[in-house]
């Protein structure tokens, strides 16, 4: 028997998938950029080690989607699903250091007596988390869809983009500075993790739309 190997035809769209892509890497760069990436040259930035392994992995993954996004736009899907190993390997990565970030966070503010908002803002990064995890998860489990597949990924990423866009309003209510990040005093009031969710909610119309 002949093996035929199907290749997915671009749609009448293909590169929409990767404009979202490029949108959310640049909304992860750019609402870390003030509290993180402008510091690192300037010799500003204050944390452990983890918080560097965790930024990287973390943008690691916006630069990973556009990558895969247009070799699938492309129609290269066997490099695609090549590269995709080593997308699960990131993805895991990224859960387990940011569980482990979540958690050294939390023990800082209680620490810093902070008790019970440091307990409630707990919450924020493990939910992020687990939908990151759950719609990776899904999307692996529908590779053989790629419908499904491509709006799971992005759902996926678009999980992790709250910190990003919680910390614009950090900036526009502390007014930015050397060193200053969130994390370095007491967590920040739950709206400005819920107002950036609600933008968030503006990729996911557009994904309707689409």
């Amino acid at each position: 028997m002949t093996k035929i190997t199907v290749e997915q035809a671009p749609g009448p769209t293909p590169y929409f998938y990767v404009w979202m892509a490029v949108v959310c890497l640049l909304v992860a760069f750019g609402g870390f950029a003030p509290t993180y990436w402008l510091q690192l040259p300037a010799g500003t930035f204050v944390g452990p080690p983890l918080l560097h392994l965790h930024g990287a992995l973390f943008s690691a993954w916006a630069v990973f989607l556009v990558w895969q996004a247009t070799l699938a736009a492309r129609g290269q899907l066997r490099s695609h699903r090549a590269w995709g190993l080593l997308g699960i390997s990131l993805a895991t990565a990224i859960v387990i250091i940011g569980i482990t970030t979540a958690i050294g966070t939390l023990q800082h503010g209680l620490a810093a007596g902070y008790g019970d908002r440091s307990r409630s803002f707990f919450v924020l990064p493990i939910s992020a988390i687990s939908m990151f995890a759950g719609f990776f998860i899904a999307a692996i489990a529908n590779v053989r869809r790629p419908e499904a597949h491509k709006r799971l990924m992005l759902l996926a990423t678009i999980s992790l983009l709250g910190a990003a866009m919680a910390r614009v309003f950090f900036v526009l209510m502390t007014g930015g500075g050397p060193g200053l990040r969130p994390g370095l005093g007491p967590p920040p009031p739950m709206f400005i993790a819920l107002v950036p969710s609600l933008l968030l909610e503006l990729f996911i119309v557009a994904g309707i739309v689409y």
